[in-house]
């Protein structure tokens, strides 16, 4: 299975030469840019992402949209790491050599990488975030899954892997994020309504300040705290 890309004929390695044709002509600099986003960057614009989709939900939407919403952001990194937990054996049933192996004269950005290359686990990684994300909120959905689609490119870019790595690290990322986020969201919303109950976790899933109040419980279904007979009379 290691000949996927075998030629220049084929359009796998033509797309590759094509991308990766671009580091050559551009500046050093620019190279240095693409390395570090490519290889961390794009990651830690999708965990900042993250924590963005939650801040804003916590303080935005309804409490049980929160709930929702932060139990999909648990499950976007969780979906992550069993994608790349599956492509462990796709990779070593493949056995697809990294590009640079087999074809000369690629600008490679990134040196030592000696495992195989189908699929990518960046662009798995990144897509099943992504998804992840945009279980949760749809427009924090849709900048993750641009950042995702940025990731693979970067990865031709810097010669590290064929088109159809990334389009398989795509693919992968996707379907485990989205088949399995039925049973993931089952089990994790549970708790994270626990977490909601609590006196201190309630603030992780409902900012005190969001509108409708602060009392999380209450409006997800959840028995609100007694109150005294003295605040009885002032809500009377």
């Amino acid at each position: 299975m290691a000949g996927l890309a075998s030629d220049g004929s084929n359009p796998d390695v033509s797309l590759l030469y094509d991308i990766n044709g671009l580091a050559k002509a551009a500046p050093p600099w620019f190279d240095r840019v693409m390395e570090f986003t490519g290889e961390y960057g794009i990651v830690l614009g999708l965990v900042l992402v993250v924590l963005g989709c939650w801040w804003s939900v916590r303080r935005r939407g309804t409490a049980a949209d929160s709930v929702s919403a932060i139990a999909a952001l648990i499950w976007a990194p969780l979906a992550a790491g069993i994608a790349l937990l599956v492509n462990i054996p796709i990779r070593g049933f493949v056995e697809r050599p990294r590009p640079f192996r087999d074809h000369e004269g690629l600008d490679v950005l990134v040196a030592g990488k000696t495992d195989y290359s189908f699929v990518s686990d960046h662009a798995t990684l990144a897509m099943a975030l992504a998804i992840g994300i945009f279980v949760a909120h749809r427009r924090f959905g849709f900048a993750a899954i641009g950042l995702a689609l940025a990731e693979g490119f970067c990865r031709v870019y810097m010669g590290v892997h064929y088109p159809t790595d990334v389009v398989g690290g795509l693919a992968l990322g996707t379907a485990v994020a989205l088949l399995l986020a039925p049973v993931a969201l089952a089990l994790l919303t549970p708790v994270v309504t626990a977490v909601a109950r609590s006196r201190h976790g309630g603030r992780l899933v409902r900012s005190r300040r969001a509108a409708g109040g602060p009392a999380v419980a209450g409006s997800i279904g959840l028995p609100e705290p007694s109150r005294g007979a003295g605040e009885r009379d002032l809500a009377a």
